[in-house]
């Protein structure tokens, strides 16, 4: 395409760049799922998860159906100081264009204070009918109340780090489909028998708990835990203040708030104690810091009852979200902690996890799993009906007893 504009067009040269130079060769789990049919999509995630290259993969596979197609911009590029969406997208519009593929909403600078980015994405929506737009988002924009109301336009997906099963295929180890609860349930043994006669999959499994679930890790291996730090530091610091009316001296507190967690997870909260120690006025601002850290997925809140308000109940265990960020606050994580925070995340991506009375998960309301090594006995969920024992540093399984890493092919 051909623009009038000097910088429009330089915009598009950039785009075309980026588009030329991202691998196609792996897909995250997610890229199958998306509808990309319908006409405004949402793709939320973490920072460090892989959003700008899902993006970037589908505007390859548009302009490889027809040049020019898709338009990839971030919304951080100079160009959005002083032009707006909707003069962008009016530009791209005028000239042919019929995908808008819009990274970081979240760093929009407004042009109006009444009038923000999702106003605009409404706007666009509205005037602009045979333009589809896709755009990517912090986890924590849930917690944004936009002044434009998307929720009867957007199709909301959430993009979570990689999975072992896409580890795996992500370092061209090896490429498994992925399973079901039912199958990993009813089948694990046959199926962790077909994966194991391939690969080796103990050493392969022990290095994604430390290094497998960001996949930046391979741009700079010996600086990983430093960027992991940082991307920490980036999202409490940068990405909440951006959706969330917060002060300085709130994200003090939240950072410290994080520490203490970190420092004995799975971390069972007092919460009466923490409010002492970080100077907290009252315990429903704990439990809003604690629901920013959830939906920045930093944490995860484990509740006896089923996800509803978080803000209205205590938490009953808190867990770091991944396995990886372990490596931020210790240099010797503790075993059972690394396993059980593995199961967790991998789990509750495609499942309902709650906390049980007896063992350590409840899945879906139905089954009960204990997380152990491989010496780990049923003694405590001896009486507890469809309870399973998840075992780590074991191949294959048995009956009820599962290998841990099998609940890495859930996704």
């Amino acid at each position: 395409m051909e623009y009038k504009n000097k910088i429009m067009t330089e915009l598009f040269e950039t785009s075309d760049r980026l588009i030329r130079s991202v691998p196609v060769a792996f897909t995250r789990y997610l890229f199958s799922k998306i509808n990309w049919g319908v006409r405004l999509v949402e793709i939320a995630g973490s920072r460090g998860v892989g959003k700008t290259t899902l993006l970037l993969q589908r505007a390859k596979e548009l302009n490889g159906q027809a040049a020019g197609q898709a338009l990839f911009v971030s919304l951080d590029d100079p160009w959005f100081y002083s032009h707006s969406l909707i003069d962008t997208a009016a530009e791209y519009v005028r000239n042919g264009g019929r995908v808008l593929l819009l990274d970081e909403v979240h760093k929009y600078p407004n042009k109006h204070p009444d009038f923000d980015w999702s106003s605009e994405l409404k706007t666009i929506y509205d005037h602009y009918p045979s333009l589809q737009v896709v755009y990517t988002s912090s986890s924590l924009l849930r917690l944004y109340k936009g002044q434009g109301d998307l929720s009867r336009r957007k199709t909301l997906y959430n993009l979570k780090g990689l999975s072992f099963r896409e580890y795996l295929a992500f370092y061209e180890i090896g490429r498994f489909p992925p399973v079901t609860i039912d199958e990993l349930l009813s089948r694990h043994s046959e199926v962790s028998s077909m994966i194991v006669d391939k690969i080796r999959i103990i050493p392969h499994f022990k290095k994604y708990l430390n290094t497998g679930y960001y996949p930046f890790y391979p741009e700079a291996p010996d600086q990983y835990v430093d960027r992991l730090k940082s991307v920490i530091n980036v999202i409490v610091e940068n990405d909440l203040p951006a959706v969330a009316d917060i002060s300085y001296d709130s994200l003090i507190k939240i950072k410290k708030l994080l520490a203490v967690i970190a420092s004995s997870v799975p971390y069972t909260p007092n919460l009466s104690r923490i409010r002492q120690e970080l100077f907290i006025s009252d315990q429903r601002t704990l439990l809003n810091y604690l629901n920013y850290l959830d939906q920045a997925e930093l944490i995860t809140v484990l509740s006896r009852e089923a996800r509803g308000n978080q803000l209205l109940r205590k938490p009953d265990k808190i867990y770091l979200n991944n396995s990886n960020l372990l490596g931020c606050f210790s240099n010797l994580p503790d075993t059972g902690t690394i396993r059980e925070t593995f199961f967790l995340n991998q789990v509750s991506n495609p499942l309902q996890v709650n906390y049980p009375v007896q063992g350590d998960f409840l899945v879906n309301g139905t089954w009960t799993f204990e997380v152990g090594g491989r010496t780990k006995t049923r003694e405590q969920i001896k009486d507890v009906q469809n309870a399973f024992l998840a075992l780590d540093d074991v191949e294959t399984g048995t009956g009820q007893t599962i290998p841990l890493w099998l609940f890495g092919f859930l996704y």
